[in-house]
């Protein structure tokens, strides 16, 4: 399972730098709107310090972390609803991922141009969320005359025609579907844009990074999501460096960790992900999976033969393997369980899948 998320924001707002630094590609980021003409897609390692704990306990070859697939869309400006800049073409490459990320810059630099004159966060925002409304009301108004003659034929269709009259009168508020905590399932169909989990990344400087009253001010916008605070330029550099560079350089500024493993870490958690984990001598390696997913789920996130055949799940959590020293020792102290087609999957489960070969699975 590939997570998704599509990095939005308006043209030089930073979103090509934090791209650059997310995939350590050398993506157009240039001062001028549109650079981005076609969105980018990178792929990258989430962040997860127990695969190397595990790489060590199992004298694993490689380590392959969970991923994020990060799409980079070009800025979307005022009116693209209606077509305006490169228009509904990049809100086409919106509707494809799971998750937004909503790239505001904060920083001041007059050498970098803002499409509207100044710097204005409020504003930003507020300028992306409208447009992404407007074109959730286009796609519903589209659909309606389909959905109630559907409806009239087939009554399973009413709820679903009730559900998108609803997010039609929140659309028009001014909310978004997800914000105003709507059920999505419904609405599934029409791939709202708003419907979508939201992350917000403000582009600040270095001194902005240390201003805790501005910070409050920023996540007061966008309250109750989750408000993520780096300098895609710093990110950039960071990427660059070696482990104990970055780490120093991080220490000078006063910051804890990378902002990239934050925007990792937040997306996870806002879409309800989670990881488990396998490790041997060749690799150890991290899966995505649902929070709530079932052992048979997270075996076919691996292969769907896996799923199919699946008998039993021997686990250990991460925490009592690592506490054990090795899996002989985890299940010399009872550790180690069996857990059947039932068992929902924890964070951090270390796990190996007993399974039946696909052709008795069939049988």
């Amino acid at each position: 399972m590939a997570l998704t998320i599509g990095i939005v924001g308006l043209p030089n707002a930073g979103k090509s730098t934090l791209f650059n630094a997310l995939t350590r590609n050398d993506v157009l980021a240039a001062n001028y709107p549109f650079a981005t003409i076609e969105p980018n897609v990178g792929v990258v390692g989430v962040p997860d310090p127990r695969l190397a704990t595990l790489a060590g306990i199992f004298h694993s070859e490689r380590i392959v972390p969970a991923t994020v697939s990060f799409v980079d869309i070009a800025g979307i400006v005022r009116g693209a609803s209606q077509g305006e800049g490169m228009g509904n073409a990049f809100l086409s490459h919106i509707r494809e991922a799971e998750a937004i990320c909503q790239v505001t810059r904060v920083f001041r630099d007059a050498d970098v141009t803002h499409v509207d004159g100044k710097v204005n966060p409020g504003s930003d925002i507020e300028t992306i969320s409208t447009e992404l409304i407007l074109a959730d009301l286009q796609t519903i108004e589209k659909a309606l005359p389909r959905l109630e003659k559907e409806a009239r034929i087939n009554k399973d269709k009413v709820a679903t025609l009730q559900a998108v009259k609803e997010a039609q009168e929140v659309l028009n508020s001014g909310r978004g579907v997800f914000a105003a905590g709507l059920d999505r399932s419904p609405l599934r169909e029409l791939f709202l844009l708003t419907a979508k989990p939201f992350l917000y990344v403000f582009n600040c400087d270095t001194d902005e990074l240390a201003d805790e009253e501005l910070k409050a001010q920023m996540r007061a916008l966008v309250a109750p999501a989750e408000a993520i605070f780096l300098d895609a330029k710093i990110e950039s550099e960071l990427v660059e460096m070696e482990p104990d560079e970055a780490r120093e350089l991080l220490a000078e500024m006063g910051i804890d960790e990378p902002g990239l493993d934050v925007l990792a870490r937040v997306g996870y958690d806002t879409l309800g992900l989670q990881s488990f984990l396998t490790a041997g001598p060749k690799e150890s390696r991290g899966w995505t999976i649902p929070k709530g997913a079932t052992a048979p789920e997270a075996a076919g996130v691996i292969h769907t033969d896996f799923q199919k055949g699946f008998i039993k799940a021997e686990i250990v959590s991460f925490d009592e393997l690592v506490e054990a020293g090795s899996m002989a020792n985890a299940k010399a102290k009872g550790k180690v369980r069996l857990e059947g087609k039932d068992y929902v999957m924890a964070d951090g489960d270390v796990v190996e899948f007993r399974f039946a070969p696909t052709s008795t699975a069939k049988k």
